[in-house]
C-alpha cells in the first residue's frame, strides 16, 4: 500500500436491549440502510475516541466501551471496521442526529449474513479478537 493511497478505518458499537436485539440506526444518507452506531475516524482520532465521538453524535449520548471484539475488511470500501461491545448508560435517551431518521433493536438473525457474523463475533467474545474480510 502506498503512503497516499485511500484507505478508511471506521468504529462500530454493538450495543442489546434486554431481550438480546441489537440497536440500529436508518441513515438518512445514500441508501438509507440500517447500520450499527459509530462511523468514520477523524484525523488524530483513536479508535476509542472516534467510537465515543460518532455515539454521541448519533445517539445523543455516550457509550460506556466494554471491548474490542473484532476488525473487518470490506472490499467494496476498502476499509477496516472494528467492532465494539458497547452499553448504553442507565437512563440514557437516544436522541438522533440528522444523519439518522429512525432506530430500532432487530433480532440477530434478521440481519444480513456479514452483520450477523460480526455482531455473533461480538456476541460471544472469548477474549480473542476476531478479523475476517468480505
Amino acid at each position: 500500500m502506498a503512503f497516499n493511497d485511500l484507505f478508511r478505518l471506521s468504529s462500530h458499537a454493538v450495543i442489546t436491549n434486554d431481550a438480546g436485539e441489537v440497536l440500529l440506526l436508518k441513515a438518512t444518507y445514500g441508501d438509507k440502510h440500517w447500520g450499527l452506531p459509530g462511523g468514520g475516524l477523524d484525523p488524530n482520532e483513536t479508535i476509542h475516541q472516534a467510537l465515543k465521538r460518532e455515539c454521541l453524535e448519533e445517539l445523543g449520548c455516550y457509550v460506556d466501551i466494554q471491548y474490542l471484539s473484532g476488525v473487518y475488511f470490506h472490499r467494496a470500501y476498502q476499509s477496516q471496521a472494528f467492532i465494539f461491545r458497547c452499553e448504553l448508560p442507565k437512563g440514557a435517551k437516544i436522541q438522533l442526529s440528522n444523519e439518522h431518521s429512525e432506530y430500532a433493536f432487530f433480532a440477530v438473525a434478521e440481519l444480513s449474513a456479514v452483520q450477523q457474523q460480526r455482531i455473533n463475533d461480538c456476541l460471544t467474545f472469548n477474549g480473542q479478537v476476531f478479523s475476517a474480510a468480505f
